[in-house]
């Protein structure tokens, strides 16, 4: 039996990975089109086969990667709530602009509030329960509950409900076109908003 050769052995890295990049890269454009699916069409509505379609992948990849429809929407929901952390991180030293940058990228990305209704609506919250979810939501009470030790944010409310409060200010006006100047006017009066809650 022949001994592999130092070249083979690099092929043979190479090869696994080249085979790594491209499932990744497979389950990046499963998890795109299944964000969009979802988001459309919701859970029950929502179909493996134009995922498949349109991720230009094979259906049995997608039970063999995510397990099933949940498993999928678990995956989406989770990406979702890391790509928003990643793209928005909290900032205690400035909450209203946090608060209208949060905004705006809810404008932006009307398929992410979509997704949190129809995990709210069809699995009772289940997304918002998951661990990344949950892990996203201490890191920002976290955040906050430092800020108030250190005398940057009132402490007459608890670190949770600053959030909440924040969160909500940014939850209303999502049905305002991203370019219009109801949307510009409105941005003031979530900034405004979360001023006032900085100044206690």
């Amino acid at each position: 039996m022949a001994t592999p050769t130092a070249t083979t052995k690099v092929r043979e890295g190479e090869t696994a990975k080249a085979k790594k990049r491209d499932a990744e890269a497979t389950k990046r454009r499963i998890l795109d089109a299944a964000t969009a699916e979802f988001a459309a069409h919701g859970i029950a509505g929502a179909r493996v086969d134009r995922i498949a379609a349109a991720a230009g992948a094979n259906k049995s990849l997608i039970y063999a990667y995510f397990g099933n429809k949940d498993g999928l929407f678990d995956a989406v929901f989770d990406a979702a709530v890391t790509s928003h952390i990643d793209q928005v991180p909290i900032d205690v030293d400035d909450l209203p602009g946090y608060a209208t940058r949060l905004y705006d990228h809810r404008l932006s990305h009307p398929e992410l509030m979509r997704l949190a209704d129809w995990d709210r609506l069809e699995r009772d919250g289940i997304g918002a329960k998951s661990d990344v979810a949950q892990a996203a939501q201490s890191h920002k009470v976290k955040a906050l509950a430092r800020a108030q030790k250190e005398g940057k944010l009132p402490t007459t409310i608890t670190a949770e409900a600053l959030l909440e409060f924040v969160l909500a200010f940014c939850q209303t006006g999502l049905t305002l076109a991203p370019d219009t100047r109801a949307a510009t006017a409105h941005r003031k009066r979530i900034a405004a908003g979360v001023a006032q809650l900085v100044e206690g």
